[in-house]
């Protein structure tokens, strides 16, 4: 897939609106009751950024970082300010805040994911884009030295250099951004004084990657 490993510069996300689309499939039978089902598996996120900025500078920077993308074709980085970790915004990282599996003596590959909810009902979502430097490692409790596993960070899969023992619990702590593209194959710019302006909220859409 098209896609380039940089971010969007987070000076140009404030003020940015959006989350988590679900997509429900409602049949009202005669009776009155309801069959209600989902074709998708994991929620979509979507974003209006832009609408904010003032500084033509700003702006500039935005138009160019859309060009290089070529308006929809390239995927790109966007942190999510609302949702970037493991754990809670304003907590911090530990590498048990997130289960990835359990050992079974011969895996040594495990995916990146984050649970929301609790129990049967938790949803969860792989990670697909983490932050380099932020991944932590635990297996059993105990948190790995960083030479003992590799993060591929374009696709989030943690390879363990020893698989981990049976039933022995793999858990991780992260940063994380989300895989997004332009949903526009336009920018518009409104010119409202020699330094300063107003642009139309630019849409953005989660990648399936």
């Amino acid at each position: 897939m098209a896609f380039h490993e940089v971010r969007l510069p987070a000076r140009l996300a404030f003020g940015s609106t959006g989350g988590v689309e679900r997509r429900t499939e409602i049949v009202t039978l005669g009776s009155g009751f309801e069959r209600r089902s989902t074709p998708w598996a994991q929620g979509r996120r979507r974003y209006l950024i832009g609408a904010n900025l003032r500084s033509l500078d700003d702006m500039a920077t935005l138009t160019a970082f859309f060009e290089a993308r070529r308006g929809r074709l390239y995927g790109f980085r966007f942190r999510d300010f609302a949702d970037f970790k493991s754990c809670a915004p304003s907590g911090d990282i530990t590498p048990h805040d997130q289960g990835l599996g359990v050992g079974d003596g011969t895996r040594t590959t495990f995916q990146l994911i984050k649970r929301y909810g609790e129990g049967e009902d938790a949803a969860d979502r792989p990670i697909l884009k983490p932050v380099e430097g932020s991944v932590r490692i635990g297996i059993g409790g105990v948190e790995l030295d960083p030479t003992a596993y590799d993060i591929d960070p374009a696709t989030g899969k943690v390879t363990v250099s020893d698989p981990p023992e049976p039933g022995a619990a793999v858990t991780a702590g992260f940063e994380f951004d989300v895989p997004v593209r332009f949903d526009t194959d336009r920018i518009d710019v409104t010119l409202e004084t020699f330094a300063a302006g107003r642009m139309a909220a630019v849409p953005l859409i989660e990648l399936r990657v």
